[in-house]
């Protein structure tokens, strides 16, 4: 393969627009009064810009990125929508409006715009949908739900790291673990990782993306690197070994790891300042929310 084939190293991250900004005024419209009744508000407000929405600072901190790396495009946001081109104007006027570089856009005209996530090459995708969300899971693409908090404002300015947090079976890894815990309880689960320890666990939904990520944190000096990642799991030891060597065995670095043997994991989350956290379970995830921004996906035995 001659040098100019070689693939680009990039990241791409696909974000529904109601994930991206609060519409939550024009879609009560479109509740109340129908499609037709919101197509008008959408065009009478076209020129007023959204206010942000819960994946705002995520993804504001991930194009930051292009410009720490001194190059446009490495980084990337795809806006996807079930507006059509016409009232999803609004959208991308508010995206210039707020600084955001956001030039790829899918509007489905009322479909969900799922299916573009793998045409677009997405490593994620983030919606406030979770249909959508389990629709692209079961099409082979990560995703998440990524569920409202009280601190998305706060962090809105917020120009420290970028900090992205991942639970780890479901997640990262495979569910073949966590399958054996529910049906088999605790003791069995531990006697089986530490069999296995040395056997890398299969990948989970998110692994891709950490694998992005990755790749990105190589272009940066590995001592002061804008984008730190950590694994916050419950697994505590025996059952870490499977994990550490999973990891090493796939060649990823990840910066932290808090292995907390069953304790609630919200208190570290705010400790590590998780710009996001992916968890499987839902109630780990409405935990979290009241700590950081959380991405449920609906992956694995939790979610059967």
């Amino acid at each position: 393969m001659s040098e100019s084939a070689a693939p680009r190293l990039s990241l791409v991250v696909a974000i529904s627009s109601r994930a991206l900004f609060d519409l939550g005024a024009s879609h009560q419209v479109f509740e109340t009064d129908g499609v037709d009744a919101y197509c008008r508000y959408q065009i009478a407000h076209e020129d007023e810009p959204l206010e942000p929405g819960v994946a705002f600072p995520l993804a504001k901190k991930l194009l930051t990125l292009n410009a720490q790396l001194g190059e446009r495009g490495k980084v990337e946001i795809i806006l996807l929508s079930r507006n059509s081109s016409d009232t999803g104007l609004r959208v991308l006027n508010s995206a210039r409006h707020h600084g955001l570089d956001i030039s790829r856009a899918a509007f489905a005209g009322g479909s969900s715009p799922y299916r573009y996530v793998a045409a677009f090459g997405a490593h994620l995708f983030l919606s406030t949908d979770p249909n959508d969300v389990r629709l692209a899971l079961e099409a082979g693409c990560a995703a998440a739900t990524i569920l409202p908090h009280r601190a998305a404002r706060a962090r809105a300015d917020d120009d420290g790291p970028l900090r992205i947090a991942f639970d780890g079976d479901a997640v990262l890894f495979s569910d073949e673990a966590e399958r054996i815990f529910r049906n088999e309880g605790l003791d069995a689960f531990n006697a089986t990782e530490s069999r296995a320890a040395r056997e890398p666990l299969s990948a989970g939904p998110l692994k891709g993306f950490l694998l992005a990520l990755h790749q990105i944190q190589t272009l940066f000096p590995a001592r002061d690197s804008p984008l730190r990642t950590a694994l916050i799991t419950s697994r505590g030891a025996p059952s870490h070994e499977r994990v550490v060597r999973t990891l090493r065995a796939w060649n990823i670095r990840i910066d932290e790891a808090l292995f907390l043997g069953g304790l609630p994991k919200g208190e570290f989350l705010k400790a590590f300042a998780a710009d996001i956290f992916f968890d499987d379970q839902e109630v780990h995830c409405d935990a979290a929310r009241l700590h950081v921004a959380t991405g449920h996906v609906p992956h694995g035995i939790a979610n059967a």
